[in-house]
């Protein structure tokens, strides 16, 4: 008996991931109390396992806690929702709106009406209060969620809670041959950080309202709470003012949106429990409000809406009085606008060039003792801080406002990375963290992934790591349009999501990128294009509906990271988002898929049989692309640049079929085939058009592989493969 109690716990142990499900977390010790549940199931003789096979849930974020229970609650049309407690419009509509796509993922005609009989309701909301009436960072977001065969039970302190469940709650979903269900189980969820946010940078690009209303709804779907409206910028002012017309009148291309457009983005974003935190990007970055007020600047205008991308040199006048007093009614009004505690000041990439070369304001400074422009610029942050807290406001400004006069109630707003912000917190600062978190650098999801704000190795006391409120995911604006922003921020942000919002102890990049796919199937359900614009582009680009051979071409290509497409590719802000480059998406799965699947074989050896045909059927389907790719160039002018991807493309393939063709007959490549096929590598891996063939590492292994076979011979399988990687890529010690 005692045999077969530890054979059948032995099975359940083989598929529980313990980054896929986190269990009964009273405390973070998830392994003992896994085995006491495991061990009592068994005891009981009862057929559910405690914790199912990982697989089973696509939650996105991971909860707190989950553990499993027997049953499903079955979802037909008689589903129906009541409210227990304490109930109001907004957590009304939420209900009303988990409804809508709960029947449009079903297509069951459920009714929208909330009922009144507890004990008849599948889904019972018990909410004990409304919440803060402002959305606030210390709103309480938590909640529990029980599924049993019978009713599902979701209980929150606030409305907000009660949202974040309802999220869950929808990602539940499943469905058999007998129909949609939700599995049994019991949620106890609540974020570990209060700070969870989304930077849109609307200065450089406008983004219209609709825009704006999608990514909110997406933003809800996975958690986060921060919508960090980035509203000026040398290339646009884009909130109108009353007080200073001219701001938005002549430094937006009559592009800006009105105080009452701004009041219903604040009002449709509290419906979803998300804070909207303005930024004003001073005193840098401020050519827009120079162009109507040249009398602010640091140097003589006229000023004119810059169209380039990059640092400029425009400034405010620290030292005029008059800079002041424009700064104290435009905040002022913007402060009664914005019910959020924080205004966003900027205060980032001030190079104090006009500084530098104005006699006045050099003068000043002599006699002031100011010794340099980062000392002149925590001067002006006094000043301004002085103005916002008379405004009712809380500074929050990027690290370079950070200052020993800056007093402790400012926020910092790290983009130099976890140490930068761990220093603020020794000195007693408050911070969110957005390096790691640049989306627009069109960097992997597993990149954003690993950033932590709190990492295990973290230097902070317990004390200190309180400070560290949280991130940002950043979509700074430079080449993103109403058309492709979905796609730039989405569906990596989610991944972003929940690191922000899961233990830190949910790392699992494997099977964050399975449940990433299904979130971003879900997405498309709340309006967002990110999918839906990928195959119009490329028709428009191509002329033309024949654009398979374009899209396989593009499955393995990338944008260039970092910084690098304006050097390759230079544009203006009025420049067409509409080139390939744009519809190439940041984060290419078959790439993702091709580099495991490569690696599976040459894990094989000497066999080599795992993953072969796939691996051969992809590489002859690029060849064949490139082939076909010829005469769709030769009649879409726009796709002109792309002819030396479509050669690259065809030497890539080329080279793979041929080292597959040595491997699979067990026959060593030359020396001479080696270096020729690398040589052919390494120039399509130069990027191109702002693209770059990131699978080009992959191929690279194999060619590796078929020239270093004679090395098995005097090695152990494992010891040749760490060879070839090493080879392949020469980081790799």
């Amino acid at each position: 008996m005692k045999i077969a109690k530890c054979i059948q716990l032995a099975l359940i142990l083989t598929v529980f991931d313990p980054h896929q499900l986190h269990v009964a977390a009273t405390t973070r010790s998830l392994r003992p109390t896994v085995l006491t549940s495991l061990e009592a199931t068994v005891q009981a003789q009862d057929a559910t396992a405690a914790v199912r096979a990982p697989g089973q849930f696509n939650l996105m974020p991971v909860p707190a806690s989950l553990q499993t229970q027997a049953g499903r609650l079955a979802i037909t049309t008689t589903f129906s929702v009541t409210t227990k407690n304490y109930s109001d419009d907004r957590l009304r509509a939420g209900i009303v709106r988990m409804i809508k796509r709960l029947a449009g993922r079903t297509v069951l005609t459920l009714p929208a009406e909330l009922v009144s009989d507890e004990s008849a309701a599948a889904l019972v909301v018990q909410c004990d209060g409304p919440g803060e009436a402002i959305p606030s960072v210390t709103e309480n977001e938590s909640y529990s969620l029980e599924v049993s065969d019978k009713q599902a039970r979701l209980i929150a302190p606030t409305v907000v809670g009660a949202l974040r469940g309802l999220e869950t709650f929808l990602q539940l979903l499943q469905g058999d041959r007998d129909g949609y269900y939700l599995p049994g189980v019991k949620i106890q969820d609540q974020p570990r950080f209060p700070w969870r946010g989304l930077l849109i940078d609307v200065g450089r690009h406008y983004e219209p309202i609709e825009v704006l209303k999608r990514n909110l709804d997406a933003m809800a779907a996975v958690k986060l709470n921060v919508f960090h409206w980035h509203l000026t910028e040398d290339q646009g002012f884009r909130v109108e003012s009353k007080k200073f017309p001219k701001l938005h009148a002549m430094g937006s291309d009559g592009l800006f949106y009105t105080q009452e457009q701004v009041r219903d983005i604040i009002a449709y974003a509290r419906d979803l429990g998300i804070r909207v935190m303005p930024e004003f990007d001073i005193p840098g970055h401020s050519t827009s409000w120079l162009v109507g007020y040249p009398e602010l600047g640091s140097a003589p205008g006229p000023y004119k809406i810059e169209r380039g991308a990059g640092i400029f040199e425009p400034a405010l006048d620290p030292t005029r009085e008059q800079t002041y007093k424009v700064l104290d009614g435009f905040l002022g009004e913007m402060a009664a606008l914005f019910p959020d505690a924080y205004m966003h000041i900027g205060g980032d990439e001030n190079e104090g060039k006009q500084w530098d070369r104005n006699p006045q304001i050099q003068a000043f400074m002599k006699e002031k003792g100011i010794k340099d422009n980062h000392a002149l610029q925590a001067y002006f942050n006094q000043r301004l801080l002085k103005i916002l807290q008379k405004h009712g406001k809380k500074m929050i400004g990027w690290d370079e406002i950070l200052h020993p006069d800056l007093p402790k109630d400012a926020v910092i707003h790290s983009w130099r990375g976890q140490t930068a912000l761990a220093e603020a917190a020794k000195k007693g600062y408050n911070g969110i963290l957005s390096n790691g978190y640049y989306i627009d650098l069109i960097f992997p999801a597993s990149q954003h992934y690993r950033a932590d704000p709190l990492p295990a190795d973290s230097p902070l006391t317990a004390e200190e790591a309180k400070h560290v409120l949280g991130g940002e995911a950043t979509m700074w604006g430079e080449w993103v349009s109403p058309e492709t922003i979905d796609s730039r921020i989405w569906p990596r942000t989610a991944a972003i999501a929940e690191r922000l919002w899961s233990p830190r102890d949910v790392t699992d990049v494997d099977d964050m990128y399975r449940r990433l796919s299904v979130i971003s199937r879900q997405l498309e359900e709340l309006g967002l294009t990110h999918e839906k614009n990928y195959p119009m582009m490329l028709r428009r680009l191509a002329n033309s509906d024949n654009t398979a051979p374009l899209r396989t071409l593009l499955s393995i290509l990338e944008p260039v990271k970092e910084y690098r497409r304006y050097q390759m590719r230079p544009q203006t802000m009025l420049s067409p988002l509409t080139g390939l480059v744009d519809a190439a998406r940041p984060d290419s799965e078959a790439v993702r898929q091709f580099a495991s699947i490569v690696d599976g074989f040459i894990s094989d050896a000497p066999r080599f049989a795992l993953h072969r045909e796939n691996i051969n059927d992809m590489l002859v389907q690029w060849r064949a692309a490139g082939v076909a790719l010829g005469p769709i160039i030769d009649r879409a002018p726009a796709l002109q640049e792309v002819r030396p991807l479509a050669n690259n493309l065809s030497d890539i393939s080329q080279a793979g079929l041929e080292a597959m063709t040595y491997l699979s007959a067990g026959e060593a490549a030359t020396s001479e085939w080696r270096d020729a096929q690398l040589a052919k590598l390494n120039e399509a891996a130069k990027p191109k058009a702002a693209l770059e063939f990131v699978v080009v590492g992959s191929v690279r292994k194999l060619v590796i592989a078929a020239a270093e076979l004679p090395q098995l011979k005097s090695s152990t399988a494992a010891e040749w493969r760490q060879r070839i990687m090493r080879l392949a890529n020469p980081t790799i010690k």
